[in-house]
C-alpha cells in the first residue's frame, strides 16, 4: 500500500526539529520519504498545499471510557468529586464502558491524538473499541489493594490475564496501570514492578496529584509519594508518573536518576483545583522526560490535546513570571518525540523521518487561526493558535482513520448515539 501526501509543510520534529516543504511517501504504514518531490502515483494521495503535517500526538494519561460522564462532577471540591463519579464509576457496565471508550477514542481522532495512555479497569473492553477506532491504545489495566477495588478477583491477576490476551495485536499494548499510593501496598508495587519489567511493559501510576495525597503517605510511611517510592526500589526506567505536580527538588532528582518519566496534567490540575504547579522547568533541567495527558473527560472534560499544549505553556509562564519559559517548541516536543520517549516508543513514532510509522496528522493550513503560515511561527501557531476542529486527515500506522473531515475507521453518528444512550442508561 502506497500512500502520499503531497505539497505540505512538514513539522518533522527530527533530531534538528526541521520544518520543510514537500511531499511524504509511505509504504506498507512506513515512512520512505519525507520531503522533495515523489514522482509517480500512489494508492492514496492526500493534497496538502498550505497545509501542515505533524506527527500524531501523544496523550500520555488519560481514562478514555469515562467520556460518557462529562458533566457529571464538575464545579465540586474534590472529596465530593470523588464521591460522586465513584459511586457512578461502581455501577458501569461493559456496555457503557465500551460506548465511552468508542466515544473518547473518535474525539482523540478528531483532535489528532493517534497514541494514547489509558489507566482502567476492564481493559479487555475498551480494546475493543481501540481497535475498532484504528489507532494505539497503551492500556494499563488498573491495578490496587485487593481491599480497595470493586474489580472481581485480584487486579494484578487480571492485569496479567489481559496482558497475555492481548499481547502482540497491532493498535493494543497491554500496560500495568497502579492507582497510586494511597490505594497500593508496598507489595503492590513491587509485584506490579516485577510483573512489568519480566514483560517489558509500561508501568503508569498517579503521583502526588494533590496535597493531601503527599500529606496522607507522609503520615503513613514518613516520606513524601515520590520519595516513598524511590526508597522501596519501585522506580525504575519503566515508569510514567502522571500529574507530578506535588514534588520536591530532591524527588525530582529521584525520578530523574531512575529514570522515570512523568505526563503533566495541567488542565485536570487547575479544574479540580488540588492546587500547585507541576516543577516542570527543574524537571527539564534534571534531565526527566515529560510529556502531557489530558486525564479524563471527568477531570477536563476535553480530550484536545491542542488545549492541553496552550494550557501548559500558559500555566508555566504565569506561574513563573517568565515568558521564556516552556516556548513553543519544547512544548510541542512533549507531545510528539518526548511523549514517545515517555511511552518508550520514540523508536517507532513521535517524529516524521525515514524508517518510522507513519502516524500523521494533516492541519488544515488555510484556517483564519493558522495564518499567515510562515515556517518561523508555523510551530508557534500549532501550539498557541491551534485547536482540535483544525484536524483534517489522521494516518495512524499509515492507515487513514480520517480523511478531509471524515472518520473512516468508525460511524461517527452510531458511535455517539450508542455512547447517548448508554449514558442515558447509566447515569439515568
Amino acid at each position: 500500500m502506497l500512500t502520499l501526501i503531497r505539497d505540505a509543510y512538514i513539522v518533522t520534529q527530527d533530531a534538528e526539529r526541521r520544518l520543510i516543504k514537500g511531499d511524504i511517501l509511505i509504504r506498507d504504514g512506513v515512512i520512505e520519504q519525507v520531503g522533495g518531490t515523489v514522482n509517480g502515483s500512489a494508492d492514496l494521495e492526500l493534497q496538502a498545499s498550505g497545509d501542515i503535517v505533524l506527527p500524531g500526538l501523544i496523550n500520555t494519561h488519560t481514562h478514555v471510557s469515562m467520556s460518557i460522564l462529562k458533566g457529571i462532577a464538575d464545579d465540586l471540591p474534590f472529596p465530593q468529586f470523588l464521591d460522586r463519579t465513584f459511586k457512578v464509576d461502581a455501577q458501569r457496565t461493559e456496555r457503557d464502558i465500551e460506548a465511552g471508550a468508542a466515544q473518547g477514542c473518535l474525539e482523540m481522532i478528531r483532535s489528532g491524538t493517534t497514541t494514547f495512555v489509558d489507566l482502567y479497569y476492564s481493559q479487555d473492553i475498551i480494546a475493543r473499541a481501540v481497535e475498532r477506532s484504528g489507532i494505539r491504545g497503551i492500556l494499563g489495566w488498573a491495578v490496587l489493594d485487593q481491599e480497595f477495588t470493586t474489580q472481581k478477583g485480584v487486579p494484578l491477576e487480571n492485569c496479567a490475564r489481559f496482558h497475555r490476551e492481548f499481547r502482540g495485536r497491532p493498535r493494543i499494548y497491554p500496560a500495568v496501570g497502579l492507582q497510586g499510593v494511597y490505594v497500593c501496598s508496598t507489595q503492590t508495587f513491587l509485584s506490579a514492578k516485577e510483573y512489568a519489567l519480566e514483560n517489558d511493559l509500561l508501568l503508569t501510576f498517579h503521583l502526588s496529584e494533590t496535597r493531601k495525597e503527599v500529606s496522607d503517605c507522609k503520615r503513613k510511611e514518613g516520606k513524601r509519594p515520590g520519595d516513598y517510592l524511590s526508597s522501596i526500589g519501585f522506580l525504575n526506567d519503566h515508569c510514567l508518573a502522571a500529574h507530578s505536580a506535588w514534588l520536591t527538588i530532591n524527588e525530582v532528582r529521584g525520578l530523574a536518576s531512575s529514570g522515570t518519566k512523568v505526563s503533566s496534567c495541567p488542565v485536570s490540575n487547575m479544574k479540580l483545583a488540588t492546587g500547585g504547579v507541576a516543577p516542570i522547568p527543574e524537571m527539564l533541567q534534571h534531565g526527566v522526560t515529560v510529556s502531557i495527558g489530558t486525564d479524563g473527560s471527568t477531570t477536563n472534560n476535553s480530550l484536545d490535546m491542542f488545549g492541553e499544549m496552550k494550557t501548559l505553556s500558559l500555566l508555566q509562564k504565569s506561574s513563573r513570571w517568565d515568558p521564556t519559559v516552556l516556548p513553543a517548541q519544547k512544548v510541542l516536543d512533549l507531545a510528539t518525540i518526548d511523549a514517545a520517549r515517555a511511552v518508550r516508543m520514540d523508536h517507532l513514532i513521535g517524529s516524521i523521518e525515514v524508517g518510522k510509522r507513519a502516524d500523521l496528522v494533516i492541519m488544515n493550513g488555510k484556517a483564519a487561526n493558522l495564518r499567515p503560515a510562515r515556517p518561523d511561527t508555523i510551530v508557534s501557531n500549532l501550539v498557541y493558535s491551534s485547536f482540535g476542529p483544525n484536524v483534517k486527515s489522521v494516518l495512524c500506522d499509515g492507515a487513514a482513520v480520517m480523511l478531509d473531515g471524515k472518520l473512516i475507521t468508525m460511524n461517527e453518528e452510531c458511535v455517539l448515539s450508542e455512547a447517548e444512550d448508554a449514558a442515558r442508561a447509566l447515569l439515568g
